[in-house]
């Protein structure tokens, strides 16, 4: 697919196609990484044999490129209009959503009996990689609505289920979360929403939330919104909130669409990038006449919502990463067709000029993003591998251990990922000099819509927190030490293969440092210093994330030292040389100066914590 903007003579370099993923690559990491195919084995997966994967990345990857990467910029002007309580979204996306229905592509992993294809989360995360990569604001109206279905088949009741869910998992009716309000913020325990029961077994809920992706929309007929609220005379605090499903339009009982329900899309949010998603502003019960039922059980919606936050937290992370690898094949295009300097090594004045990917700081940027997108994209499908492994496992010991690695990695998976795909966009735009800064490129708008990334479903300082807080002292350390088993596992390997013993060792020593960090912070949470903790807690996740990143790209490189002796052509032995160079590369360079950083986190300055509010100054 060819996107051209501005003229031939500044911008020829447009002319060329706008790839969102390597498809080599995630043929890599689903075949052989992670062996996906092992899982056709399994009774649940059985018609997931290798040519029905690689038909499902086929066709995500046409549908990306051909329909929405096409009007990504063209939504991104267009954005979003409120009229009369109305959001019309980019005219474009109505199309997307008809064929993206006609596909099935909202419920991927999903129960077949209740409109889902039933596939590996690992594949379905690599079909959402196309579509991240190629519109991620097109794609928050279906992760809404996929996480909304989500709610309701894990805790609806039997006619919750029959209302709702095939018309949300087959796109016919949308979805949101309502969480979020004014005063409270990311501190939902203080939420002011309240319900009321009826007599008929409902609630009239009353309250106002904000931030609220797709709570609004013309894409759909009808939006299903799970709703955070307290019961009248419920605890304060997150122990009293429960979860209500509160459709825009009441459904009868034979599925049919009746009145109106009193929710209002009060306003939107002029944001800095996703502008075909509408961030709404809601109002429940302005009239008295909002009505939901309560989904789950009393005073339990927070936990409700835990129980989905990995999915959506996992998600996030694949927006983020998405336009990281969307941000570097841009990139390399540009720095392979773009003509500008002579090379170092020209000692002749006439030398002709050379693509700038001949430029020494330019391949540092190049490689550092390759890394990290590739490094990135192993995490994220081996925790959709993870997700598989726990619905397939017949051994509860085998299970818990899986379920323990999802949690630990949650936090990285989410928060630092995010963090670095912000910088590789930012990088991006580097390469791409001043045309990056410009609306010509894409670069900009990947920029603007990973921003968001970093923010919501829980900031990264939150992601820090959680890592520290709970995951780390999750079932006494459990949780940790399987993460560190399971490194040590590839280190082993690694150390048996002469090309990267000494990446293998120093990723050995990494992890020694890491588990020493670890235990430092976790010794130190009691009155006296836990304020040093926590202020310490976003650059462990930081350091955490660097080690996991060295370990994916050690593991990479394993596999193809092991193909390497099969290789028939020149195509596969860059491939598998470039493996081993990438876990050299990140291991040698970025690994020694997180070491250090752990240094610094043990050595438990204070001053985070003792320095008054005063000093900030500003007064």
């Amino acid at each position: 697919m060819l996107i051209t903007h501005g003229t031939d003579t500044d911008n020829r370099e447009n002319d060329m196609a706008q790839i969102v993923a390597d498809r080599r690559d995630v043929d890599f990491v689903l075949h052989e990484q992670l062996e996906i195919e092992r899982l056709s084995k399994t009774r649940k997966f059985s018609e997931f044999n290798r040519k029905t994967i690689d038909l499902i990345v086929s066709e995500a990857r046409n549908l990306a490129l051909k329909e929405l990467l096409p009007c990504m910029r063209e939504a991104d002007e267009q954005g979003c209009t409120l009229e009369n309580g109305v959001v019309r979204v980019p005219e474009a996306f109505h199309r997307v959503l008809r064929l993206f229905c006609e596909g099935e592509w909202l419920a991927m992993s999903d129960d077949q009996d209740w409109g889902g294809q039933g596939m590996p989360s690992a594949v379905a995360l690599a079909a959402n990689n196309y579509f991240n990569g190629a519109n991620f604001p097109f794609m928050l109206h279906i992760i809404l609505a996929h996480g909304a279905g989500k709610l309701v088949e894990k805790f609806g009741t039997e006619k919750q289920k029959s209302l709702f869910l095939k018309n949300m998992y087959s796109g016919k009716w949308g979805g949101s979360m309502l969480l979020t309000e004014p005063a409270a913020g990311s501190d939902v325990g203080a939420l002011t929403t309240r319900a009321v029961k009826n007599d008929d077994g409902t609630y009239s809920i009353t309250g106002n939330k904000i931030f609220i992706s797709s709570g609004e929309n013309n894409l759909v007929e009808n939006i299903i919104h799970p709703v955070l609220a307290r019961i009248e005379g419920a605890p304060e605090g997150t122990a009293g909130i429960s979860l209500f499903l509160v459709p825009k339009i009441q459904v009868n009982d034979d599925g049919s669409l009746g009145e109106p329900n009193d929710v209002i899309c009060t306003g939107i949010e002029e944001k800095m990038g996703i502008h075909g998603s509408p961030t709404c502003s809601m109002s429940l019960g302005s009239r008295g006449l909002c009505r939901g039922t309560l989904l789950g059980k009393e005073n339990k919606g927070m936990s409700a919502m835990f129980v989905m936050m990995n999915e959506a937290r996992l998600h996030v992370g694949m927006q983020g990463f998405s336009c990281t690898s969307a941000s570097y094949l841009n990139a390399l295009n540009y720095a392979r067709e773009r003509v500008q300097g002579k090379h170092l090594l020209s000692p002749a004045k006439d030398a002709p000029s050379v693509p700038i990917i001949q430029h020494p700081d330019v391949r540092r940027i190049l490689l550092t993003m390759k890394v990290y997108s590739e490094g990135m994209r192993s995490l994220l499908f081996y925790i959709g591998l993870l997700e598989d492994l726990v619905r397939v496992s017949e051994d509860e010991t085998g299970k818990k251990g899986y379920q323990a690695l999802i949690d630990v990695l949650i936090p990285v998976a989410k928060g630092y990922v995010t963090d670095r795909a912000f910088e590789m966009c930012s990088q991006g735009v580097q390469i791409f000099g001043g045309y990056g800064f410009t609306k010509e490129y894409p670069q900009e708008q990947l920029l603007r819509n990973c921003k968001i990334t970093q923010i919501y479903e829980g900031t990264n300082g939150i992601q820090a927190m959680d890592l520290l807080g709970r995951k780390l002292t999750m079932n006494n350390g459990e949780a940790f030490d399987m993460l560190v088993n399971t490194i040590a596992t590839t280190v082993g390997k690694a150390e048996a293969m002469a090309p990267v013993r000494d990446l293998a060792k120093d990723l050995d020593l990494a992890m020694a440092c890491l588990k020493k960090t670890a235990g430092f912070l976790t010794g130190n949470l009691g009155p006296d210093t836990i304020l040093m903790a926590y202020a310490n807690a976003h650059p462990f996740l930081d350091v955490t994330g660097d080690t996991v990143m060295s370990w994916m790209l050690l593991w990479r490189a394993v596999v193809a030292l092991e193909k390497l002796d099969d290789v028939k052509n020149s195509r596969d032995l860059d491939f598998y040389n470039a493996q081993v160079e990438g876990a050299r590369f990140f291991i040698k360079t970025v690994l020694p100066v997180s070491r250090a950083r752990m240094e610094v986190i043990r050595s438990g300055d204070m001053t985070v914590a003792k320095i008054s509010e005063a000093a900030f100054g500003g007064k």
